[in-house]
């Protein structure tokens, strides 16, 4: 079985404006793409699962989601970077789904789905509820520029996550 780099997109992948209705506002955080280039080379499988409830709240539509992560996707790929999955919980907080972080639905999803060794596999994120979900999941957890008591590592930067990934082998 595989294993999984799963990652959360505002304030992880990119800078965390809101709910971006605009791909032009949307930019990479520094370090990113050497990370990923490096995870990728580690065999890790690149996974984005983030929560989206602009689109259950009404305030981003479905086809300026789709445009974010077609950006998203094209300056990952400037990066020499190509992401191997995108999913997102559309849901708003009181909707009761099983996939909106901190539960771990997202994250089950894509390892039944591309058979992916959840105990083998890191979460990435900025949020606590992005290190509860990971750990719902059975998976390492990564903070990025925070601090969680959820998180078994926390990082100032992304360029700190390639040391992390390599020492779990």
């Amino acid at each position: 079985m595989k294993r999984a780099l799963f990652l959360d997109r505002d304030g992880t992948l990119v800078v965390d404006t809101g709910y971006p209705r605009d791909p032009a506002i949307v930019t990479l955080l520094p370090g990113v793409g050497t990370a990923l280039r490096e995870a990728k080379a580690l065999g890790f499988e690149l996974v984005v699962v983030s929560n989206q409830s602009g689109v259950a709240r009404g305030i981003i539509a479905p086809e300026e989601l789709a445009a974010v992560t077609a950006r998203v996707g094209e300056l990952l790929a400037a990066e020499g970077v190509v992401l191997d999955d995108v999913r997102y919980c559309r849901h708003g907080p009181d909707d009761g789904c099983a996939c909106r972080k901190p539960r771990p639905g997202m994250l089950q999803d894509a390892a039944a789905a591309r058979a992916i060794d959840l105990t083998r596999s890191v979460m990435v994120g900025d949020r606590d509820s992005d290190m509860l979900a990971g750990h719902a999941a059975g998976c390492t957890t990564v903070i990025v520029g925070g601090a969680s008591v959820n998180a078994d590592y926390a990082i100032g930067s992304f360029e700190a996550l390639v040391p992390i990934l390599r020492s779990l082998g």
